[in-house]
């Protein structure tokens, strides 16, 4: 597209813009009218989502974040006095907080959690900040929730001030004071230092330098703002789940802006559907040549570390030591988010045309009704303390789960909802704090075979197996922390989800099935700081949004009955039509632009649209230890298509149905080697699989878990084997049986 290079003024400004990126902007056109009518009808949209935050919250943020400037410098002068520093350095010896994240981003929502960096002098040591800091804050009487990190893998200080929750990590730099003026973009400062106080640093590191890499930082913020909203409404926000975080949000923004250096919000927000529906991925999303510092720190580069070169969804954070933010992302994900990429640009090409408003972009698509099956996760323990961390835990691990399922070669794509749910205890009488997560998978559809099993067993035992393995070795696990998992179709999730999470009411069969209900007060959605998607959805939104899938949004009167995951049990299953795949072409009419990339390599088409009949699961006891398999759950799946682990081979299913047998899961199916298919199984067993409908039961242990002579999964090499004694542990087998 050539450039109206035209004025003077026109000439000046591209001289100017060369500054930012690594490649020449798409478009240099200023806004016309009707894109600054547009951005107001933006501004009016997003209002009543909650992310703007009124200027007096914002002053008492910048109050409470002066007392702790303050608290911080006190400190440190105490500590240079007990250390007998010369009285001249001691009262200039400084100590600064600095923030990162999206309060220094500028993009904070109303209640948002703030991340600040302690920065200290050399003689002050981290054992310092988490002992005398610690006290010191203890003695203050705004501060409530006050908790140390240590272990962390950037270690952290956790607390509330003044009803604002802030998370401080801390560095100590290699200097004798810390100036007022000092500017941690400086790669200077990373001399000396440890990898803990490097890691620290990286967070205000990495949020400067995308600052000062956009060429207007207030249109950058209001098209971050409706690009971060439209990423929780959609359940794509969440990094540790496989998706995009804050930081990698902001990148890709900061990178439209680069491209369109004077575009405003509404422009910008169209621009950026445009350019990462068309992004040939895995190309990496760059804001700036990478440069070397000579500090000898790992950097993100392909062409020196083999693992980098599997990364699906490359976005390099433009701070040294450059590093790829979304290492998490899997096949799956990416799939899902490129395909909403693609649906957001035909939803802007609408906006752009007057043939649709700005809350059609914000609409929750309903998850629930996406795909036909569904693997539900629940996680349980016996303390709400306790529950915070094993959920933690389980949930950090799920894109391991979701590796090992997208290998699987029936299935198409496992996408995970980030947002995770309270779940039915399973005993009323018992004291249980439950949650659980959703899986939608799809299938492919199968050519040459009428029937096929898929065999999910291994994948569901490896996770399990993984969480334990861990919460063991952090010495974390309590005897009544459990893990289960079950196979649900569409039509049965009414059963375990709160009635205002579901937004399609349709009849549903509830013969043969035990319910209990949800208290109301259970009926609130869990949320995460770091990666939560629960967003308040305005009065305007419902009115034009019947899709509205939110929550938060719809009323809670009336409890949502549900059932165990013991109780599902004896479920009929129904012939169903092929799933809807979440493949669907956008027009992109208006756009024409040719999009820069820094490589040739084509990205990964979607697979075709799957075809299946019926489905019938079980869950079974199996207390055997996983075959060793060199090809199952990798922590970044390879961007080669056809790579895929065999499952079950093709069986014949009998044509006709005999009567459920009450007996299938006895002594001698609890002791079936699940994991072995090179074993045949026997005329009885494949006659009683056929026969089940649709049978899930969950069957809990108390077993020695036997550590796996060969680490199946790359994931697992860096965990110690599981100690040898005893703990519970609940083995999940599900068998789909497809039919085309």
């Amino acid at each position: 597209m050539p450039f109206p290079v035209t004025t003077q003024g026109s000439q000046q400004t591209q001289q100017l813009q060369k500054h930012y990126g690594i490649t020449s902007p798409i478009s240099l056109a200023s806004p016309k009218e009707i894109d600054c009518i547009l951005t107001q009808k933006l501004i009016d949209t997003l209002k009543p989502f909650g992310v703007f935050e009124e200027e007096e919250e914002l002053q008492r943020r910048i109050l409470i974040l002066g007392k702790l400037n303050n608290l911080v410098k006190e400190w440190i002068q105490e500590i240079s006095e007990i250390k007998n520093l010369p009285q001249s350095v001691i009262e200039n010896v400084g100590g600064k907080i600095f923030t990162f994240g999206s309060y220094r981003l500028g993009v904070h929502t109303k209640g948002a959690d703030i991340d600040a960096l302690c920065v200290a002098p050399r003689h002050v040591d981290r054992s310092d900040f988490f002992t005398s800091f610690y006290e010191k804050l203890k003695l203050q009487e705004e501060v409530k929730d006050l908790r140390a990190v240590e272990e962390a893998f950037v270690p952290v200080i956790k607390l509330c001030f003044d009803g604002i929750e802030i998370d401080i990590l801390f560095a100590r730099l290699a200097l004798q004071t810390i100036p007022e003026d000092l500017d941690l973009r400086d790669d200077s400062l990373l001399k000396n230092l440890d990898i803990r106080c490097i890691r620290s640093l990286n967070g205000c590191r990495v949020t400067d330098e995308i600052l000062h890499l956009v060429p207007n930082i207030d249109n950058f913020r209001l098209t971050l703002r409706a690009i971060k909203l439209w990423a929780k409404r959609h359940n794509i926000y969440s990094n540790i789940l496989g998706f995009l975080g804050g930081v990698s949000w902001a990148m890709l923004v900061a990178r439209t802006c680069q491209l369109y250096p004077n575009a405003i919000a509404s422009t910008l927000v169209h621009k950026f559907f445009l350019v990462f529906s068309k992004w040939e991925w895995p190309n990496p999303v760059l804001l700036k040549q990478p440069e070397e510092c000579n500090l000898n720190l790992p950097v993100w580069d392909p062409r020196v570390n083999p693992s980098d070169r599997y990364h699906l969804m490359p976005i390099i954070t433009p701070a040294y030591p450059q590093q790829n933010s979304t290492y998490n992302v899997s096949v799956s994900t990416r799939m899902v988010m490129v395909e909403e990429f693609k649906q957001g640009l035909a939803i802007t090409d609408e906006i752009l045309l007057s043939k649709a408003e700005w809350s059609k972009l914000f609409e929750a698509p309903n998850f629930f009704q996406k795909y036909k099956h569904y693997i539900v996760l629940l996680a349980s323990a016996p303390t709400e303390k306790q529950r915070l961390e094993w959920v933690g835990l389980v949930e950090s691990k799920i894109r391991i789960l979701v590796g090992s399922l997208e290998k699987n070669e029936f299935i198409t794509l496992a996408h995970v909802n980030p947002q995770s749910f309270p779940a039915p205890k399973e005993n009323p009488d018992k004291e249980e704090f439950r949650t659980m997560w959703v899986i939608g998978l799809v299938f492919k559809k199968t050519e040459n075979s009428e029937n096929l099993s898929v065999d999910l067993t291994y994948d569901i035992q490896s996770f399990t197996d993984t969480v334990y393995r861990q919460a063991i070795n952090s010495k974390m696990f309590e005897m009544d922390m459990k893990i289960a998992a079950m196979h649900v179709k569409r039509k049965q999730l009414h059963q375990l989800l709160p009635n205002h999470v579901l937004q399609k009411k349709k009849k549903h069969s509830t013969e043969g099935v035990r319910l209990t209900v949800l208290n109301d007060s259970s009926l609130d959605l869990s949320m995460d700081s770091d990666n939560s998607t629960s967003v308040p959805s305005p009065t305007s939104a419902m009115k034009t949004s019947p899709l509205n899938s939110s929550g938060s949004s719809q009323g809670r009167s009336s409890p949502a009955p549900a059932v165990t995951a013991a109780s599902v049990t004896n479920i009929q299953a129904s012939e169903v039509t092929v799933p809807p795949t979440i493949s669907s072409e956008s027009s992109g009419g208006t756009s024409s632009e040719s999009i820069p990339q820094t490589a040739t390599q084509p990205a990964i088409s979607p697979p075709p649209k799957p075809t299946i009949s019926r489905v019938v699961s079980s869950t079974r006891l199996a207390n055997q230890s996983p075959r060793p398999s060199g090809n199952t759950a990798t922590k970044i799946p390879s961007p080669v298509v056809g790579v895929k682990r065999t499952s079950s081979p093709h069986k014949e299913e009998s044509p006709k149905k005999i009567k459920t047998e009450e007996d299938e899961i006895n002594e001698d199916a609890s002791c079936l080697d699940m994991c072995d298919h090179d074993k045949m199984e026997t005329k009885e067993q494949l006659d009683a699989e056929a026969n089940i409908s649709s049978q899930t039961e969950t069957v809990q242990t108390v077993a020695s878990l036997q550590a796996p002579q060969k680490t199946p999964s790359t994931d697992l090499s860096d965990i110690p084997a599981l100690p040898a004694n005893p703990i519970p542990v609940i083995k999940n087998s599900i068998k789909l049986r497809l039919n085309r």
